[in-house]
């Protein structure tokens, strides 16, 4: 692996601030360059909704638009997944094609081939050059470049298919998966007891139910919710070692877009670790300033932009 990507796996978080049911032989203690090891509470950072979305000649969901993200930022890279007739795992947010690609109709009702035929379209209706990528695509894309992704299953997409997957890739070290409930918290650290968990906890209680389910915190990057949580919740979660997510997209994007990007600057300032959002780079460019002085000067800052040329 390239050494500016090694830096990323080691840094990134202090930048911006398997086969199923098969546990690994090693823990998450074992192994410092654990994803586990990087989650840690008290370092700015951005996590780009889609992969990113709001950028002229982007498409959601697309590798290209991942790069273009890199290039300007370091961030985390948020990607959602169906699953094809055929049983392929590929990125869509939508359960249909419609929207964001040259074709119709819904992505069960089509094999990955007939998918990779078609192309991806921007947020404003530009149709690109840019192809489907499937999920094991990305996640060697991944473990190729050091990219950090948070993977959300959509509706019908089996677990045991993606932990699988992150498995076969050795990927535990760049892909977290994203959870609504317990109880798929607990089915993926079944499988995997190397991946990070993206959990949903808006409160002190939810937190609680799945270290009781048996997920270590260790395990959990906290997702809090589109709007902010009461401050003890924030409290709580750093306590435990916890990093918070807040979503940004929707509501507070489009606030920062009216009264300006420092609601990004107070969001951190507020408690938040990680801002996830339509508008990663000038989120990120709103928080650098919170960015330790140390991350800001460290060798990855200097040449990630070179890394991922536009």
């Amino acid at each position: 692996m390239h050494p500016v990507f090694q830096l990323l796996l080691s840094t990134l978080f202090v930048l911006c601030a398997c086969q199923p049911s098969v546990r690994p032989t090693s823990t998450p203690a074992e192994s410092e360059s654990s994803l586990i090891e990087l989650l840690k509470p008290g370092y700015p950072m951005v996590s780009a909704h889609r992969g990113g979305r709001r950028y002229d000649g982007y498409p959601e969901n697309c590798i290209q638009t991942f790069e273009y993200v890199l290039s300007h930022t370091p961030a985390i890279i948020e990607c959602d997944v169906e699953m094809t007739a055929d049983s392929v795992l590929v990125l869509m947010h939508d359960n249909t094609i419609d929207r964001t690609t040259t074709g119709r109709g819904l992505v069960s009702q089509h094999t990955y081939d007939e998918l990779a035929e078609l192309f991806l379209v921007d947020d404003y209706g530009t149709v690109t050059t840019y192809k489907i990528p499937s999920l094991m695509q990305t996640l060697r894309w991944a473990k190729q470049t050091g990219a950090v992704l948070t993977v959300d299953m959509k509706p019908g997409v089996p677990i045991e298919m993606v932990t699988s997957e992150i498995g076969a890739t050795g990927t535990q070290t760049n892909a977290a998966i994203i959870t609504y409930s317990v109880d798929a918290a607990r089915r993926v650290y079944s499988l995997d007891s190397m991946i990070v968990i993206s959990a949903g906890i808006r409160t002190p209680e939810a937190l609680q139910r799945h270290l009781d389910a048996g997920i270590p915190a260790r395990n959990i990057l906290a997702f809090t919710g589109i709007s902010e949580p009461a401050p003890d919740l924030y409290e709580t979660l750093h306590s435990a070692g916890i990093s918070a997510i807040i979503g940004a997209m929707g509501n507070l994007d489009n606030k920062a877009i009216a009264l300006g990007d420092t609601l990004y600057h107070q969001l951190i300032r507020r408690g938040a670790d990680c801002i996830a959002t339509d508008r990663p780079i000038e989120a990120a460019a709103a928080i650098s300033e919170l960015v330790p002085q140390e991350g800001r000067r460290h060798q990855y800052w200097m040449r990630v932009q070179s890394s991922f040329d536009k």
